[in-house]
């Protein structure tokens, strides 16, 4: 039977209108009112969707508690938008998709979930057991599966070592086809490129280039972008979406990070 496909999975994939901008909230380092109120100012600045995870330190009580906060704030502006003709209730519409670090970090209240596996995982926890732990929960709440190939990439962080990757290496150019080639025969939906949270450096574009050039998949790029040059760099290489974490934390304050975020999707896509 073939897998249907839904709202959250089509939203993700149809990039036609160009690269688009995610934010990353980790639970684990931010309070479910602070997760909130940052993505109410990331949405405002142009984010489309909602990444809900982390590497370690998430678990299901602070990850639900976060997701039904986000929820909850977006639905109250997508209300208010619809009693004001003035307001784009549409551009409110953004899909909660967990991130997991595994199968005990989940949340019911998702709108779906980036079921992945860590293609350059050298433990069978990430390529697979993981999956199999949480399918059940998943299957049961409800939350729609986004298929995705995740590789980690030179430098890694913290999620390679935790997901005891062996990294991609920047100029390994045909191992990065070779995992994009791979991704679509199994037929995922997605593939990201990782380079860890954090990290000092991003994804070499050159792996990014030789990835898409080998696959139709949706292709996502996140790790060590702090600027919208950077982000653009990876978008012209041909990244159809760029994940931010680290950069929506250094901001505490709503209408400065609306701000930053504003201007770097502007430059990302300029």
């Amino acid at each position: 039977m073939a897998r249907a496909v839904g709202p959250t999975s089509q939203h993700v994939s149809n990039t036609s209108g160009g690269a688009r901008h995610a934010i990353l909230i980790d639970p684990a380092d931010q309070t479910p009112e602070m997760a909130a109120k940052r993505c109410m100012a990331a949405v405002s600045a142009g984010s489309r969707m909602v990444l809900v995870g982390g590497s370690t330190g998430t678990d299901m009580a602070n990850v639900h508690q976060t997701v039904v906060a986000i929820r909850e704030a977006l639905e109250l502006v997508t209300w208010a938008s619809s009693q004001d003709s003035d307001l784009d209730e549409e551009s409110w519409s953004v899909p909660i998709v967990l991130f997991p670090a595994g199968a005990a970090a989940l949340s019911p209240a998702a709108d779906g979930i980036t079921f992945m596996m860590l293609m350059n995982s050298t433990t069978p926890r990430f390529l697979i057991e993981e999956q199999v732990a949480g399918a059940p929960f998943i299957r049961k709440a409800g939350v729609e599966t986004l298929p995705m190939g995740y590789v980690v990439c030179a430098p890694g962080g913290r999620v390679g070592e935790v997901g005891e990757a062996d990294l991609l290496e920047s100029g390994q150019t045909d191992r990065a086809a070779a995992y994009a080639m791979t991704a679509q025969s199994y037929g995922f939906e997605l593939l990201y490129l990782e380079a860890g949270s954090g990290a000092h450096t991003p994804v070499d574009p050159d792996l990014i280039r030789s990835a898409r050039a080998a696959c139709d998949l949706t292709l996502i790029v996140g790790g060590g972008i702090r600027d919208g040059t950077t982000a653009r760099r990876a978008v012209q290489a041909g990244a159809d979406w760029i994940i931010t974490g680290n950069l929506t934390e250094s901001y505490d304050d709503a209408d400065e990070l609306q701000r930053v975020l504003t201007e770097f999707i502007s430059e990302m896509n300029s």
